[in-house]
């Protein structure tokens, strides 16, 4: 396993010696061993989900409410061209 943390360490630009080496070796292995457990588990009746915890999206009706006046909003703009916000050209 210490070949594989060093090649990861390099190719990550890390210096390892080799204390960490062993100690971070012991550790994927762990994570390793983890994923390997889960990897085993039954999951054919579990729905895919987004998130762990069930998530409320707070939505609201569409309502149609007043008009704000485009040259107010121009007016209170850094830069405009008359007709919309004049911004930096992003290529």
């Amino acid at each position: 396993m210490e070949i594989d943390i060093r090649h990861v360490a390099r190719l990550a630009r890390l210096e390892l010696d080799a204390a960490e080496a062993a100690r971070l070796g012991a550790q994927l292995g762990q994570i390793l061993d983890y994923v390997a457990q889960l990897d085993g588990l039954d999951t054919a009746d579990v729905p895919p989900t987004t998130h762990v915890l069930p998530v409320a999206t707070p939505w609201r009706e569409d309502a149609v409410t007043a008009r704000i006046d485009r040259e107010e909003v121009l007016a209170a703009a850094p830069e405009h061209d008359g007709e919309a916000f004049a911004v930096p050209k992003v290529v």
